[in-house]
Order: C-alpha cells, then structure tokens, then sequence
C-alpha cells in the first residue's frame, strides 16, 4: 500500500484480542516501525531487576522515580527476524525482558505513576515523525489522543481465552484452559477499574470486534480504514 503521508496508527483494546498480531501485520505492509508498548514496560522492569530496586517482597518507589532519566527505550528493525526488537540504554533485551523473572514484576511496576508517566514521554518521542503503529491499553486516549486512526479491538471471552491457550501450548507451556479463562477476565477487570489510564474506547477510535474474523480478514478491513483517512487527507 502507497502512502502519501506518514500516519500515526493506535491499536487499543482487551488482553488476547490480537493487538500486537494486528499491530505487527499493519506495520510491516506500510513498512511502518512497530511499537510494543508492554515490552517498553518490562524494558524499565528489567532496569529495576538490575539495579536492585524491585525484589520478590519489595520495591524502591523511590529510586525507580529518580533513576527513570536515565532510561532510554527504543526499537531497531532485525532483518534475521523481520521484527523491531527492544533496546535498553542501547543494549539489545528482547530476549531478557521476556522471561519469568521480569514478568513477575512488570504488573507491579507498570502501576507507578512516574513510570507510566516516563514511558507516555518516551513512546512521543518515538512518535515524533510518526510512520509508527503502537498497541497498548491506553495509546489513543492517553498517549496519543490525536492519532490519525485510532482502533479499539474486542473479542469474545471464549475466542481470547482460546487463542492465549493456544498460544501458550505452542511455546510448550502448560496450561489450562478454564483457568486461563479466569485470568483474562479478572485481567479485563483489571484494566477496566484501575486508577491510572484505564482502559477504554477513545470518542473517535473505530471499534474492531475480531471474534469471527482471520488476520487476512481484519487486514482488508483496515485497508479500507486507511484508504478513506488518505482520501480526507487529499480533500
């Protein structure tokens, strides 16, 4: 697809409906940069680790809000792999920062004010030129509230639960499927209820209800969204 002019592309919306899947395809089709605005979260979380600010009983609230200057988060096209892959303070942590120990901590740091507040600072930075498409819980109402297309992406409970469990036994994991169940919708709870940036639909996101679409599907689908936001453009 042609592109005129670089646009800013917000992907919101519930855990396991697909975000990053659709996010990844839109991006690599208009080669745009990828933004994976979690991995920006277990980057700084991996800091923490490292610096000894966050352990399994506490966590140094105080150190993480004055040291959070001197985190730099960005993202590099690997062409072995055909993804953006993380950089901490130009280390490459794409591995490191999935791992167990940085995902028993990334919930407990993500909920910091100071830190939420550096990483809306720093995913606008990576946005200045825009040409980027970013998925998170809180892209187009908070970090980019003036987003040339905005989406919100649902599914059913049963669809999502499905696709984490499938998911998950891919990557060899054990799982069970009525309790990954129970942990999307305690995590929709979550989301929906906390006090920092919850998670809602924007006024103007277009909302995406993916239950019964394929990624092929969902494709042509913003084909169109992005072909009619060209033409306004133009007029």
């Amino acid at each position: 697809m042609k592109m005129d002019k670089k646009l800013i592309i917000a992907i919101d919306g519930y855990s396991s409906s697909g975000k990053s899947t659709f996010a990844r395809s839109i991006a690599r089709e208009l080669n745009y940069i990828y933004i994976d605005s979690g991995a920006m979260y277990r980057a700084v979380t991996l800091y923490c680790i490292r610096k000894g600010y966050v352990t399994e009983d506490r966590i140094d609230t105080a150190s993480i809000t004055e040291d959070l200057g001197n985190i730099h988060i960005s993202f590099c096209y690997n062409p072995d792999t055909g993804e953006f892959e993380t950089y901490l303070n130009s280390e490459n942590v794409e591995k490191e920062i999935r791992g167990i120990k940085v995902s028993a901590h990334v919930s407990r740091i993500s909920m910091i004010p100071e830190v939420r507040a550096r990483m809306v600072e720093l995913q606008r930075q990576i946005g200045v030129y825009k040409g980027i498409v970013m998925d998170g819980r809180d892209i187009g109402t908070v970090v980019f509230p003036d987003a040339d297309i905005k989406i919100f992406m649902t599914a059913s409970v049963d669809v999502r639960a499905k696709r984490r469990y499938e998911e998950l036994k891919s990557k060899k994991i054990d799982a069970d499927y009525e309790e990954v169940k129970r942990n999307i919708i305690t995590r929709d709870i979550t989301d929906e209820n906390r006090d920092i940036s919850p998670l809602r639909k924007a006024d103007d996101a277009i909302l995406l209800d993916n239950t019964r679409m394929t990624i092929e599907d969902q494709m042509k689908w913003i084909r169109d969204i992005i072909g009619k936001k060209l033409n306004e453009n133009r007029n």
